[in-house]
């Protein structure tokens, strides 16, 4: 859970006072007057009873303001100051999620007695985010990007890896898996004599991956950040050991679709995201000319999906009656319930939705009742 500050001050009346920051440390100081709170209960009839019958007897604890506040933003209200500048603007909704997933991330690594933090570069788009928010959270000296191309990797992909990490101003580290990749395989060719590749295969490389930044993080004392998105976890579209393996999955909790938004705002702050990681189509890069859509529905209508289903608590009918192809609901939402292995063996991460993996969504693992509603 992250908890997102913004505490208020109200006065007798319910208007709002002050409000403290969101999702940062901030220190505000209100002086309230009380003759107008004491005035405002005398109209009230309840109160003008209650101080009839109750005399207070006790004495009042003085508190002493330090000379110098925080580091953080101190304020005074007074009759005399500008209420506005007590009442920061509120945030955007793509602000308040990037937020708290910069405080979470940090708040995580910082408390757990990392000061650093690794993960694997892709040059796509969930990557950039996590690279990005790991850059806001812990400064660009303490995040270390490593980009672990195959024989699959894309030009572009290697070049936008490169490109983001020289924006972010982040350690960047190039280590090819081929030779492991392919050792792994001649190791494996004896025992899968006779059969065609598939997955595993693809997989093989992923785990390469995996032991590779973890290596790095038993080597060094860095945590390491997975990227995996909502949407992933949600269908299984992930490897257990490979692209799971980590200590914080900051975007765990974000959708797809999300994750597009969020790079989107973090760019207007600062261009930091290549443009061409917003327009290639996404794809793991396992095998030659793969993509995301291969294998899962457009992103945009496995989000819809996986809101109704997840979120909303909808049946499969009832998602078909929203407009949603048949087929491809009750496909996602078989994926959905045959994963729950694969959600229960990853890192924690940060809850930004209403119900996120985990404790949100207590399924059984093992079982073969399957509801009629889907």
């Amino acid at each position: 859970l992250i908890f997102d500050g913004s505490s208020l001050v109200i006065d007798e009346r319910g208007n709002v006072l002050a409000r403290g920051k969101s999702f940062e440390e901030d220190f505000v100081v209100v002086e309230v007057n009380v003759s107008n709170v004491f005035r405002q209960r005398l109209r009230d009839p309840r109160h003008r009873k209650d101080g009839l019958t109750q005399i207070y007897t006790g004495s009042f604890e003085r508190i002493a303001l330090p000379s110098s506040p925080p580091s953080s933003t101190s304020l005074l209200f007074s009759p005399s100051s500008p209420l506005s500048s007590l009442l920061p603007p509120l945030s955007s909704e793509r602000e308040e999620i990037y937020k708290a997933l910069v405080l979470g991330a940090g708040d995580y690594v910082r408390k757990n007695g990392f000061s650093k933090v690794t993960l694997g570069l892709s040059g796509g788009i969930d990557s950039s985010l996590v690279a990005a928010i790991a850059v806001d959270a812990l400064g660009p000296e303490n995040v270390i990007g490593v980009s672990m191309p195959s024989r699959y990797s894309s030009d572009h992909s290697k070049s936008d890896a490169a490109e983001l990490a020289r924006r972010l101003g982040i350690r960047y580290e190039v280590v090819p898996i081929e030779a492991a990749y392919q050792s792994y395989l001649d190791i494996l060719a004896p025992a899968f004599a006779g059969t065609q590749p598939n997955e595993t295969e693809e997989n093989l490389q992923s785990r390469t991956r995996g032991n590779i930044l973890m290596a790095l993080s038993n080597k060094f004392g860095w945590l390491v950040l997975t990227t995996g998105n909502k949407s992933e976890m949600a269908v299984g579209y992930a490897t257990l050991y490979g692209d799971m393996a980590g200590g914080f999955a900051v975007i765990k909790d974000v959708p797809k679709t999300l994750v597009y938004e969020l790079c989107r705002y973090r760019n207007e702050q600062s261009e930091v995201i290549p443009e061409n990681v917003f327009t290639k189509p996404p794809s793991a890069e396992l095998r030659p000319d793969q993509k995301d859509t291969d294998s899962l529905p457009e992103y945009d209508i496995l989000d819809g999906i996986l809101a109704a289903y997840i979120e909303d608590e909808y049946s499969a009918p009832e998602i078909v009656a929203l407009g949603y192809d048949e087929a491809t609901v009750r496909r996602v939402v078989r994926l959905v319930d045959r994963n729950e292995y694969k959600r229960r063996q990853s890192p924690p991460g940060p809850k930004i939705t209403s119900k996120s993996f985990g404790k949100d969504r207590r399924l059984p693992i093992t079982n073969r009742y399957e509801s009629l509603a889907t």
